[in-house]
């Protein structure tokens, strides 16, 4: 077993804690946010560190981190804590839920969470700081880049390349090679049938509805 911390203490945070504890080789010891979103000193058993002074408890050569937070600004406030991680020199764990197969011509980055009954096809890549919920398919040569957040039952077919920061809601669909631009958020039901471009929004059909920028939205 080795040592880890998650950073959060959201619904994400519990949730992968659980997943963390009986389908991996990890053992969660604490969690840790910064000093002033504290609320309580333990979180379901376990002892929440404030991030300031988790080096002194839980220092890098003692354990791995998981950023256990959820796609708010496009994901920024995630990668900005996986950033800050590093910068302190933490390495990361990735977790793939042992009913995934992966392929070796697959590539998955540190810092992804991988959850139950998704499918990875062969030659796909799948970056950093990525989250994919349950029941995903991610289709043959497609890529899902850094920092991306991807809701359950979502269907990306194959050559496909998701940006950057990008949040994909539940059911969304994507025809085959196309390019998603960075930034972008497609919403619950999306079915997106040709390039986007950065900060681009798709609450409904591609087909249906004129894109807004991810800028525009409070999200």
């Amino acid at each position: 077993m080795s040592d880890a911390v998650i950073f959060g203490i959201g619904d994400f945070a519990r949730i992968a804690s659980v997943y963390l504890r009986d389908d991996s080789p990890y053992d969660v010891a604490a969690f840790t946010v910064h000093e002033r979103y504290i609320e309580g000193r333990e979180l379901l058993g376990l002892p929440v560190v404030p991030f300031e002074a988790l080096e002194q408890s839980h220092p890098p050569s003692s354990c791995e981190m998981l950023v256990a937070v959820g796609y708010s600004g496009t994901n920024a406030r995630r990668a900005e804590v996986y950033e800050e991680c590093k910068s302190r020199g933490y390495d990361f764990l990735t977790y793939v839920h042992s009913g995934v197969h992966v392929w070796p011509e697959s590539k998955i980055g540190e810092n992804t969470f991988i959850f139950e009954e998704n499918v990875l096809q062969p030659f796909t890549t799948i970056g950093d700081d990525v989250v994919m919920w349950s029941g995903n398919h991610l289709g043959h040569d497609s890529t899902i880049g850094d920092h991306c957040f991807i809701a359950s039952h979502v269907v990306i077919s194959g050559n496909t390349t998701i940006g950057p920061y990008t949040f994909v809601g539940v059911n969304a669909t994507f025809r085959d090679g196309i390019n998603v631009g960075a930034r972008n958020i497609i919403g619950a039901g999306a079915v997106i049938m040709r390039d986007t471009e950065e900060g681009d929004v798709y609450p409904v059909r591609h087909s249906e509805a004129h894109a807004k920028k991810s800028w525009e939205i409070d999200f």
